[in-house]
């Protein structure tokens, strides 16, 4: 039994407030349980709100036009997980405003913080420190430190230090390794978080730190700048950054957890590999972490020891959900937010967003930065409502398990860097699909091979390399299906769960494919070889994966022709 509904991917209209949004889920819920749709039916967006009906497929197959974001009605957020902004905007799930100062805005003078003072950094103004603490909601935290027309003029004086810059926003910034600096501000964070009770406050959701460099973002552009200039030595450098972390993880005490690391894994910095690792350090002195580069989804982050993040000889990405930066207590953030904006530009905005979504999903990020206009909130609301769903969980609790199955150049790593490899990576530097908790396998009569039907090349800049969407069968050479792996812990989370596995697939060619497990095959997902991408959700039996055995195939048909497969999920429904 195979039934078919079509989904659009975007939508033009936005819910502006929380009553629309909860009649917009009370309409799309309505019209998914009363109907049962044939082939020609199209379940129009505007009945469709940004948590859409779980497709489930009874006791056959259910087959929806394009992805299938959907997750079932009782899927929660993760605790320790949301959007955050610089404006908190409830009518888009995004409940975390920003509460942003500059260090000479609050302490122009030495001696107690300055509460009542407005202040500017990036052209941006502040309201006065108690005016922005004031009210119930959440809210994140920046100190504009480094910058020249952010830092105090006596604390320049005292430590009599040069300024290094500009930066690419044109703005200088104080060496915030010197002893002296980083001892002043480390009595101004002192009396602002600990003495003032801030870092206990359960509305305070984090704080990026250090607060140096553009955007309060910790590159490495003023340090290598410092370099160049003669003035700073690998010895140096290292004196301070081996304490610096501590210094503020000592500070915080039982809230450290609050703190992230705003500095980047693998830096462009001066010393060559001495500061590769440098972001995992701070990490391991006990922060949290962010990047703001997901946009660039092939780009940089494949290799991420900060997040756990490993590629394998086979370029597949391991990634040790282990680690302490992903208990559940630390913040593990991205930002994406610059498709068309922040100097980006895409005429393949869906694409973009998706791919930086499952990015920062495959690194386990709890908490994304967004800008709903910028974000692509309206258009795009069901995948913004699985992604905010799905950070932040576990195996044990997660409702999903995914493989985006792909080739993607890294092109970080396409030089002459030897990196963590050693010359194991054998496919250097193409990686293999986007993984969580479930890995395609290559077996024999199962190995996946690279498909051209969905390529997209230097999205926004070049170092994006190349991306081959979907892998591809080879029945000729006797390759008729590929198997994925699940993870035992989400399996056994899942025994009792009435599992369903969702395929997105290229419909084109003709013949059919099952799901499989064990002795069980599911019935026929016939192709009509119309062209579209479309989602198969298979009910899987309900002790599919009850006695251990966590695998499962997707298997052509006999005399089939060769399938491509984009996606796939395993979801607890």
């Amino acid at each position: 039994m195979t039934k078919i509904i079509t989904q659009q991917t975007g939508r033009h209209r936005r819910v502006r407030s929380t009553i629309a949004l909860g009649l917009a889920l009370s309409v799309a819920g309505v019209t998914a349980c009363a109907q049962s749709p044939a082939a020609s039916e199209r379940v129009s967006a505007a009945d469709d709100g940004p948590a859409f009906p779980f497709l489930d497929a009874g006791d056959g197959v259910m087959i929806r036009v394009g992805d299938d974001w959907s997750l079932p009605a009782d899927a929660g957020v993760a605790a320790n997980s949301g959007f955050f902004s610089e404006e908190a905007s409830p009518a888009d799930q995004v409940y975390t405003r920003s509460v942003d100062v500059s260090w000479g805005q609050i302490q122009s003078e030495p001696g107690a913080l300055d509460r009542d003072s407005s202040g500017t950094a990036q052209d941006m103004s502040f309201a006065p420190l108690d005016e922005q603490l004031e009210g119930q909601g959440s809210f994140w935290m920046r100190v504009f430190a480094s910058g020249e027309k952010w830092a105090p003029q006596w604390v320049v004086d005292d430590c009599e230090v040069s300024t290094y810059g500009p930066d690419y926003d044109g703005q200088r910034h104080l060496p915030i390794w010197n002893e002296c600096v980083w001892g002043h501000l480390m009595d101004t964070y002192q009396s602002l978080f600990i003495d003032s009770g801030l870092a206990a406050d359960e509305r305070l959701a984090f704080v990026y730190v250090p607060g140096a460099f553009t955007w309060a973002e910790f590159d490495y552009e003023m340090i290598t700048a410092a370099v160049d200039a003669g003035d700073l030595d690998l010895e140096t450098y290292l004196s301070w950054y081996d304490h610096a972390w501590t210094d503020l993880a000592d500070m915080f005490g039982d809230n450290a957890n609050k703190l992230v690391f705003t500095g980047e894994d693998y830096p462009w910095g001066p010393f060559g590999a001495d500061d590769d690792l440098l972001a995992k350090q701070a990490v391991d002195a006990g922060l949290g972490i962010r990047t703001g580069i997901t946009e660039l989804s092939n780009f940089h982050l494949s290799e991420a020891p900060a997040y756990g993040s490993h590629i394998l000889p086979n370029g597949h990405m391991t990634l040790d959900d282990t680690l302490p930066v992903h208990d559940g207590s630390r913040i593990v953030a991205t930002e994406n937010e610059c498709f068309n904006a922040c100097g980006y530009e895409t005429d393949e905005p869906y694409y973009a967003v998706r791919q930086s979504n499952l990015k920062a999903l495959q690194l386990h990020t709890n908490w994304i930065y967004v800008v709903p206009e910028p974000s692509y909130f309206a258009e795009y609301p069901k995948l913004w409502d699985w992604v905010r769903l799905s950070m932040g969980h576990t195996a044990q609790n997660s409702p999903d398990a995914w493989a985006a199955l792909r080739d993607a150049e890294d092109m970080y790593w396409a030089g002459d860097e030897a990196g963590p490899f050693t010359g194991e990576w054998q496919t250097r530097p193409w990686v293999r699909n986007l993984e969580r908790w479930l890995v395609q396998v290559d077996e024999p009569g199962s190995v996946a091979h690279r498909s051209n039907a969905d390529v997209h090349s230097e999205v926004f800049e070049p170092d994006n390399g190349t991306a081959h969407e979907g892998l591809v069968t080879d029945a000729a050479n006797g390759d008729t299906g590929f198997v994925f792996e699940l993870d035992a812990r989400f399996a056994a989370a899942s025994a009792e769960a009435h599992p369903v596995v969702k395929v997105t697939y290229l419909d084109d060619g003709a013949g059919a494919f099952t799901v499989d497990v064990g002795d069980w095959s599911s019935p026929d997902i016939e192709r009509t070889g119309d062209g579209q991408w479309k989602t198969a959700t298979v009910a899987l039996p309900d002790d599919a994966f009850s006695e251990g055995d966590t695998s499962f195939r997707v298997s052509l048909g006999d005399g089939a022709d060769d399938l491509t497969v984009r996606f796939v999920r395993v979801v607890k429904a």
